[in-house]
């Protein structure tokens, strides 16, 4: 038999390849540590209930350890800033909503930027507004509610969620759409938005469905008109934007999950296909509905085209209408 000559440093690392060296570990799978989900809003509003929604269906199907942390202020940038500062690892995510994309235009100079410094992992769900009077105001459609701003410029109000809020930017669009002049009144607690628009403290407000369901059957509050662009189960009788003659006021709030920039493709799409798996369940869907929201899903590309088309227009929304910061 012949003899085969193998270089010495050849053999040496093929010797060494099965060995550990010190200083080194070898990769673990994703997710196997536990998972951060940073929400930009209080408990009990629709991002932190939609996103402990997720993870705890992300623990019971695959097995995965999240948790969810409540990071509320300074327009979202308090969470924002959080998770930029985290490693791009996949174990720290981003709850993020409509108003992170109207930051770049109220705070140029912000820290962060949705567009930026995050890779988007997936949109969750989108939702719809409704707007409503109190009943002491002598208006029973949109068109009524214009005619009558038209008449006292300036003297009536609109309340919203606080500032930068999608009841507060639905209402500014209204407003340039309508070629009306209304005050706004932020609220840093929205029981007490509601209350006064009850009372009639302000006149009227854009505000998610849920709340305001059993206030509108109940003739607490009025219903004029939804900012979807079909009718909706919840409010089948009240008409749309459209049909009241503003099909640019069509708008839709969303919430979505995001992972710091340079996060792997694989972690990102691993996520995203647990997410999608998640809301094809026909349970999540109608704990969706429950609260005025609907599944979306998709692949993490439509929604970062989702939200620098966003950015783009609540930049010239935030123009237009001169909105600036308090």
């Amino acid at each position: 038999m012949s003899n085969i000559h193998v270089p010495r440093r050849t053999f040496l690392l093929g010797s060494l390849a099965g060995l550990v060296l010190p200083g080194k570990v070898a990769a673990q799978p994703y997710p196997s540590n536990l998972i951060r989900v940073v929400v930009p809003a209080g408990a009990g509003t629709p991002p932190d209930i939609i996103s402990r929604m997720i993870a705890d269906e992300l623990a019971a199907n695959e097995g995965w350890r999240l948790v969810v942390e409540d990071r509320p202020g300074a327009l979202q940038t308090i969470a924002m800033n959080d998770v930029s500062g985290r490693p791009a690892d996949g174990y720290t995510l981003l709850t993020m909503s409509l108003p992170m994309t109207v930051t770049p235009a109220l705070l140029p100079k912000a820290e962060t930027r949705a567009d930026v410094d995050f890779d988007p992992v997936i949109k969750i769900s989108k939702s719809y507004t409704v707007l409503v009077t109190t009943p002491s105001l002598p208006v029973d459609s949109l068109a009524g509610l214009v005619a009558l701003l038209k008449s006292k410029p300036g003297k009536l109000n609109f309340s919203s969620a606080g500032f930068g809020t999608p009841s507060h930017l639905i209402g500014e669009m209204f407003a340039l759409q309508a070629g009306v002049r209304a005050t706004h009144v932020p609220y840093q607690q929205f029981s007490q938005a509601i209350t006064d628009l009850i009372s009639g403290n302000v006149q009227y407000m854009f505000v998610t469905t849920l709340p305001v369901i059993d206030l509108i059957a109940t003739g607490k509050l009025r219903a004029l008109a939804v900012t979807a662009p079909t009718r909706i189960a919840a409010l089948g009788d009240i008409p749309t934007v459209i049909e009241a003659g503003f099909p640019d006021l069509v708008t839709a709030d969303w919430i979505g999950f995001a992972a710091k920039r340079g996060t792997a493709a694989e972690v990102t799409s691993q996520l995203n296909k647990a997410i999608n798996k998640v809301l094809l369940e026909p349970k999540i869907r109608a704990s969706l509905d429950k609260i005025g929201a609907v599944a979306v899903g998709g692949t993490a590309a439509e929604f970062g085209e989702g939200i620098r088309s966003d950015i783009a227009h609540w930049a010239k929304v935030v123009k237009d209408a001169d909105i600036k910061l308090p």
